[in-house]
């Protein structure tokens, strides 16, 4: 739960980041952008996934998408994955 704590709240900076970057910043290359216009918060479920996550949340923060379900997607999908590496630590 700490670690989920914890990474959601650095994808929460990085999407407060892109939510005070200016608007006329450029963007429009971000290779996910397509992706999250799309999709919206839900594609926040792989914000844990390495060179993306930290893209995503940036991009969802400058496409001001609102703040509490990013926020509840991000943590989802990260506690998914703690949830699933201990698992397989387990067994």
């Amino acid at each position: 739960m700490l670690a989920t704590l914890g990474n959601t709240a650095g994808g929460m900076t990085s999407w407060w980041c892109g939510r005070f970057l200016p608007r006329w910043q450029k963007l429009e290359n971000l290779a996910q952008r397509e992706r999250l216009e799309r999709w919206g918060s839900p594609a926040l479920l792989f914000a844990w996934a390495p060179l993306i996550g930290d893209a995503l949340c940036l991009a969802a923060g400058w496409l001001r998408l609102h703040w509490l379900p990013c926020c509840l997607f991000m943590a989802l999908g990260k506690f998914a994955r703690y949830w699933l590496v201990a698992q397989t630590a387990v067994n």
